[in-house]
């Protein structure tokens, strides 16, 4: 049997559009047997318990890159990631599949080829990235070649997630964003993506402050999330930096210590009772396998 544990992940980091993306502790676990039947699915949403389940499209894929046949599977999922909700669900799912693959076909991939493959599934690779590697990943493609670096997350600053009940289309997300923009607006994003990643890792709010605030893709996303408006208001009162996580619905806010987070955490709670509301951690660790 061999088992895969894939952390979610948070991408985009408002001004990291496709580049940026952070590993969360909420965790997706996966595991592969052999099984007499062709395709058994446990523990996932039954209309994704056939072939076209994207766990083991990703596994068939490996096997097509690596030419070996497609054995008889039986998958089980124990995932803590909400689907659809702009936490890489996907992307554990593609993670999870061509990992398993790997070490189910003894085929000895490192990081940067599964990375290449997963990217190439998802489209882009800023929330495989994070997926496979850990941490705080910063992520371009050079001639479809992912080049990778990994930043720390200070312990000064906490996350909480805000995870409504609804869900933002990826594909309403992506058609929502202009198609051009201009020199200004670039040169404004390329100078806040670079101070992102030393904010973060300096645990520096007030810096955090000034460089969160994206012009690329988050205020034309946030009109498809009807309560961002509100829950920017009580992230302000709090004194934290508030983001969407991927395209959305879910809502990650930064903020300093971890009093700050339980109460930004309870007053959330309340307003809004029907809403997955918790206090999350980078993960240090990427995707994990083990076999038994």
């Amino acid at each position: 049997m061999i088992s895969v544990s894939v952390p979610a992940t948070s991408a985009n980091l408002g001004v990291g559009y496709d580049v940026l993306g952070l590993a969360l502790d909420l965790k997706a676990r996966f595991t592969f047997e052999a099984s007499t039947q062709k395709l058994e699915i446990f523990g996932d949403d039954p209309d994704f318990a056939n072939e076209h389940n994207l766990i083991y499209q990703a596994f068939v894929t490996f096997a097509k890159a690596v030419d070996q046949p497609v054995p008889n599977l039986r998958i089980t999922v124990d995932s803590n990631i909400p689907s659809s909700r702009g936490l890489g669900s996907s992307a554990t799912c593609v993670v999870g599949g061509i990992a398993a693959a790997n070490a189910w076909f003894h085929a000895g991939w490192d990081r940067t080829q599964l990375l290449k493959l997963a990217a190439k599934m998802e489209g882009h690779p800023d929330n495989a990235a994070p997926a496979i590697f850990g941490q705080l990943c910063a992520t371009i493609l050079a001639d479809a070649e992912p080049i990778v670096r990994q930043y720390p997350v200070s312990s000064q600053l906490q996350l909480v997630t805000f995870i409504p009940d609804y869900a933002v289309s990826t594909a309403e997300a992506r058609k929502i964003l202009p198609t051009t923009m201009t020199y200004a607006d670039a040169a404004y994003q390329m100078g806040r993506c670079v101070l992102m990643t030393r904010a973060l890792a300096d645990g520096d709010l007030p810096l955090l402050h000034q460089v969160a605030h994206d012009r690329m893709q988050e205020p034309y996303r946030a009109t498809l999330i009807p309560d961002y408006q509100a829950v920017r208001q009580l992230v302000t009162a709090a004194n934290g930096v508030l983001l969407i996580s991927g395209s959305g619905s879910t809502m990650l806010a930064i903020v300093e210590g971890a009093a700050a987070a339980r109460q930004l955490q309870a007053a959330a709670s309340q307003q809004w009772p029907a809403w997955r509301v918790q206090i999350v951690q980078p993960s240090t660790e990427g995707v994990r396998v083990s076999e038994s």
